[in-house]
C-alpha cells in the first residue's frame, strides 16, 4: 500500500499560540499538521503543560517554537507577534487577553483570531471556571455514564480543539476570498453539547450506547482481555450468533425487555475464550467486534511510527524572534 502524501494547505501561514494546556495545544498541532508554522508564546516559567504532563507536551508541541515572554512586562513583544500573525489562538478567561495586550483589537484585520474559552459568550457562564469533566457535565454528555468519568477529554479535544482548528480553516479560507480576518469564539461546553444533541429526539433503546443494547457493549473474556461489539445492524448480529453456536439469541436482538439476558449470555460465551482466539475466529468475518488495544498497541497498528519531533525549549525562538521583530 502507498502512503498517502501530507496534504500541506497551510504552508506559509504563521499561527501565533497564546494558549495553556490541552485545548490550544491540541488545536494547534492540528494547524501545524497542516503545514502551518507555530510560535508559542509562553510565560517565562513555561506552558503549564510542561510540568503537569510532560508525555502530553512532547506529543503535542513537537515541531513548534517557543517564545518566553511575561506579558505583563513586555506587551510590545505579544504585539509584535500578533502583528506578523495569520492565526492567534488563545484560551483565557474572556477579557484577559485584552487587558494583557494581545486581544483582538490587538491582532490586525487580516488575521483570524480565535478565542477558545469553556463556556464562550454564554451570559450565566462566560467567567465559570472549569475543566473538561464540567464541561461534559454541563453538556449533557455524562447522563448515561455518571459517575464514571470518560477516558478522554471530548470538551478539550473535540468540542474546543477540533472545532477550532475547523473554524479557523474555513476562515483562513474565507479571507482568501475577501482579504479580511475573522474573530471566532469556540465555547468548549456548547461545542461538545453539539457533540450529542443529535440525541434530544430520542434513542432507539434506553441508554442505547452505554449498556441498554446487549449487541452494543464491551464484554470480557478468558484471559481478561475486552472485546467491544457492535453488532447493531441486524445481519451483523445474525453471524455473530452463528459464529456463536448460538443462533437462539438472533430473536432477542432490538427486544427491549430482553436486553439484560441478552447481555448475560453474550458475556457468559466470550469469557469461554481469550481475545487472540476471538480475533482469529472473527478476522475475516462482517460482526463488527474488536480488541480493546492498549495505547500501545494501538500505535504499533494504527500510528504513523515515525519519530516524534521534540518539544522546544522554553524560549528557545526567543533571541531569533526578538531579532526579525526589531526589538533587540
Amino acid at each position: 500500500m502507498v502512503a498517502s502524501v501530507p496534504v500541506q494547505p497551510l504552508a506559509g501561514t504563521l499561527v501565533v499560540d497564546l494558549t495553556r494546556y490541552l485545548p490550544g495545544a491540541f488545536a494547534s498541532r492540528e494547524l501545524l499538521r497542516l503545514g502551518a508554522r507555530v510560535v508559542r508564546l509562553e510565560p517565562p516559567e513555561g506552558d503549564p503543560l510542561r510540568h503537569v504532563a510532560p508525555g502530553w507536551e512532547a506529543a503535542l508541541n513537537g515541531g513548534k517554537e517557543s517564545v518566553a515572554c511575561d506579558l505583563k512586562a513586555e506587551p510590545e513583544l505579544g504585539r509584535a507577534l500578533l502583528a506578523r500573525a495569520d492565526v492567534v489562538l488563545e484560551g483565557f478567561r474572556p477579557g484577559v487577553a485584552a487587558r494583557l495586550g494581545v486581544g483582538p483589537d490587538d491582532a490586525p484585520a487580516t488575521a483570524v483570531y480565535c478565542s477558545i474559552s469553556g463556556f464562550g459568550d454564554h451570559p450565566r457562564h462566560t467567567l465559570r471556571a472549569g475543566h473538561d469533566l464540567n464541561y461534559a457535565g454541563w453538556a449533557g454528555m455524562l447522563a448515561d455514564t455518571a459517575p464514571a468519568p470518560l477516558p478522554l477529554q471530548p470538551a478539550d479535544l473535540a468540542g474546543g480543539a477540533l472545532a477550532a482548528a475547523l473554524e479557523v480553516v474555513a476562515a483562513l479560507l474565507e479571507r482568501e476570498r475577501t482579504g479580511i480576518g475573522a474573530r471566532l469564539r469556540i465555547s468548549m461546553t456548547h461545542g461538545t453539547h453539539r457533540l450529542v444533541a443529535h440525541r434530544l429526539g430520542g434513542d432507539p433503546l434506553p441508554r442505547f450506547l452505554t449498556g441498554g443494547l446487549a449487541a452494543y457493549g464491551i464484554y470480557e473474556t478468558a484471559d481478561a482481555r475486552h472485546l467491544t461489539v457492535a453488532a447493531l445492524e441486524p445481519k451483523f448480529f445474525s453471524r455473530l450468533c452463528e459464529l456463536l453456536g448460538r443462533t437462539d439469541l438472533f430473536e432477542h436482538h432490538l427486544v427491549e425487555h430482553e436486553q439484560p439476558r441478552l447481555a448475560a449470555e453474550l458475556a457468559a460465551e466470550f469469557r469461554a475464550r481469550t481475545l487472540a482466539e476471538w480475533l482469529e475466529l472473527f478476522e475475516h468475518e462482517d460482526v463488527c467486534v474488536g480488541p480493546v488495544a492498549t495505547l500501545a498497541e494501538a500505535e504499533a497498528d494504527l500510528g504513523s511510527g515515525g519519530v516524534s519531533v521534540p518539544s522546544a525549549a522554553i524560549g528557545e525562538h526567543t533571541a531569533a524572534w526578538r531579532g526579525e521583530l526589531g526589538l533587540g
